[in-house]
C-alpha cells in the first residue's frame, strides 16, 4: 500500500459560500480505470455494523457527496455519506475507545477485479471523520450473505493497513495485492463519516459464466473490456461508451469538443480477450444536436497488428440504436470506433464469442494469484 498524498487532520469547519472551496484532494494514477464498486455495475453495501447517523448506501452513490448546511433530522445532522455513532470507553475510569475499536461496511463489487487503488472520500465530514481507515479484500464465489462474508472460513487479505485520513478530503491509496476479489471490508477506526468509496482496477469476469452466455458484448465494462485511449474526453469521460445498459441523459455518453480543423476523433478499446464479433451497435442515445455525423470501427488482433475496418463509415442518425450484423465475424484483441468529424456517442456493444485462445487466456487470468 503506497499513499499517493496524504491528508491527516480536521479541515477546517465550514465557514458558508461553497463547501468544496477548502476540499483537500489530489490527481491519483488510478482513477482512469474502472471503479468496481459503481452502483451502475450492481455494487452495493450489504452490511454495516452501524449507521445511526447516515446509510451505508450513500457510500457508493454516483458523483459527488452534497452538503446542505441547513438540513437536520431527529437524529442531527444529516449527512451525504455513511456516519457511525460515536464510540465510547467501557467506563467512566477509560472513557475513551479502545485502540481495536472500529466500524465495519462490507461492499459487494459490482464487477469483480484486480484493485489496482481505492480512494476514501470524507467530504463535508469535518470533525467528525474517521482517525484512520483499512480495507480487505476476498473473493467468494456466488451471492454470499453478510453472515457468511464474516464466517471464520472465509480469508480476508488486507488491501489497504490501517493509515491516517484527513477530513473534508479525497484520501487515495494504491493497492498492490495484485488478485481478484469479488467483496471488501471497509474499516473506520474508531468511528466517524465517509462520503464516498471509489474502487478502482481491472475487471476479471467468471470465464463459465461467459461461455455459458456463448455470445455476449465483448467489450463492455462488466465483461472485462476498457478503453485503453481517446482522442478528447473534454464533455464526457470515453470509458462511458462501455457502461452497462442504455443511458439515462446526455452526459452519460461520450462527446468531445467541436473540431475546427480537418481531422476526426476516435476511441481504442481491449476486448475481454481475443474474441471473434458477429455484430454491433452504436448508441447516439439522447445526442441530438451533438452526435456524431459518421462512424467507422476497426479491429486489430494483438498489440502490433494492423487495424482492420469491418464497418465503413457509415452515416449516424441522432438519438438511435444503429445496429449492423457482420458479413462475416471479425477476429480481434482491439477495436477502435472512429467518428467523423467530432461530435458524441453513447454507446458501443461488440456481440461475439470467445476463441479458444480467448477463453484460455482469460480461463488463465481468472485462476493466477495475479487475476
Amino acid at each position: 500500500m503506497t499513499a499517493i498524498e496524504r491528508f491527516t487532520g480536521d479541515a477546517h469547519p465550514y465557514g458558508g459560500g461553497d463547501p468544496y472551496a477548502d476540499y483537500r484532494t489530489a490527481v491519483f494514477p488510478f482513477t482512469h480505470l474502472a471503479d468496481l464498486a459503481d452502483r451502475r455495475l450492481g455494487a452495493g453495501v450489504i452490511a454495516a455494523n452501524d449507521e445511526f447517523f447516515a446509510q451505508r448506501e450513500n457510500l457508493l452513490l454516483p458523483g459527488r457527496a452534497e452538503f446542505d448546511p441547513e438540513r437536520f433530522g431527529h437524529k442531527g445532522k444529516i449527512m451525504d455519506g455513511w456516519e457511525t455513532r460515536r464510540r465510547r470507553g467501557a467506563c467512566a475510569d477509560h472513557p475513551w475507545p479502545a485502540d481495536g475499536d472500529h466500524d465495519w461496511a462490507l461492499i459487494r463489487l459490482g464487477a469483480p477485479g484486480v484493485v489496482r487503488g481505492i480512494v476514501v472520500d470524507t467530504a463535508h465530514f469535518r470533525g467528525n471523520h474517521p482517525q484512520a481507515v483499512s480495507v480487505e479484500g476476498t473473493s467468494v464465489a456466488g451471492s454470499p450473505s453478510p453472515g457468511e462474508l464474516l464466517s471464520d472460513d472465509v480469508q480476508w487479505t488486507t488491501l489497504v493497513p490501517r493509515a491516517p485520513v484527513g477530513g473534508h478530503a479525497a484520501n487515495g491509496f494504491a493497492v498492490a495485492a495484485g488478485r481478484r476479489f469479488t467483496h471488501l471490508r471497509l474499516k473506520q477506526h474508531p468511528d466517524g463519516g465517509i462520503a464516498r468509496l471509489r474502487v478502482y482496477g481491472e475487471v476479471v469476469p467468471d470465464p463459465a459464466w461467459l461461455a455459458a452466455l456463448g455470445t455476449f458484448d465483448v467489450v463492455a465494462l462488466e465483461n472485462g473490456g476498457r478503453v485503453e485511449d481517446a482522442s478528447d474526453r473534454f464533455y464526457s469521460p470515453a470509458a462511458h461508451t462501455i457502461r452497462p445498459g442504455r443511458p439515462h441523459r446526455m452526459d452519460d455518453g461520450w462527446e468531445t469538443r467541436r473540431r475546427r480543423d480537418r481531422g476526426h476523433d476516435w476511441i481504442r478499446y481491449r476486448l475481454v480477450a481475443q474474441a471473434r464479433i458477429r455484430a454491433l451497435e452504436i448508441d447516439t442515445a439522447y445526442l441530438k444536436g451533438n452526435s456524431a455525423g459518421w462512424a467507422s470501427v476497426s479491429v486489430k488482433d494483438g498489440d502490433e497488428a494492423g487495424w482492420r475496418e469491418i464497418l465503413p463509415r457509415t452515416r449516424l442518425q441522432p438519438d438511435t440504436a444503429h445496429r449492423f450484423v457482420l458479413p462475416r465475424p471479425a477476429v480481434g484483441t482491439h477495436a477502435r470506433v472512429d467518428v467523423f468529424p467530432d461530435g458524441g456517442i453513447s454507446r458501443l456493444r461488440l456481440f461475439g464469442s470467445l476463441t479458444e485462445r480467448g477463453a484460455a487466456a482469460l480461463a488463465a487470468r481468472h485462476q493466477e494469484p495475479g487475476g
